[in-house]
């Protein structure tokens, strides 16, 4: 009996470690998305705005619906005001966008060659 109440102990230790040391992934914000590609808009509405890894990246999906055209859309920062941005489809590919850089006249949107995302 003592040996089941140790590896029970030990078991609920390391299930408490495991939900503590794994990755925070914040709750989806309500945000206000535009989405443009060769300067047009194709997207503007109210989208889910989802925050993950820790260092600014993102991911938003539409409330209604698709995105642009797909699933969802994810910014991932790979160093200060550089990101790689690829959209997900609805058969599961990850397609590239490409690399965006982050407006500096309009910091919540990120700008690549042929289109451009921002949440506000």
């Amino acid at each position: 009996m003592v040996m089941i109440n140790k590896i029970l102990s030990m078991g609920s230790l390391a299930a408490i470690l495991a939900v503590s040391l794994s990755p925070k992934m914040a709750e989806a914000k309500e945000a206000n998305c535009v989405i443009s590609s060769n300067n047009q808009v194709v997207f503007r509405d109210k989208c889910n705005f989802n925050q993950f890894g820790g260092n600014g990246s993102f991911w938003i999906e539409s409330k209604s619906g698709l995105i642009a055209g797909r699933e969802s859309i994810s910014v991932y920062i790979i160093s200060p005001g550089v990101a790689e941005v690829s959209g997900l489809t609805t058969a599961g590919i990850n397609s590239r966008w490409g690399t965006a850089r982050r407006s500096p006249s309009d910091r919540a949107c990120w700008v690549g060659s042929d289109f451009r995302i921002c949440a506000y």
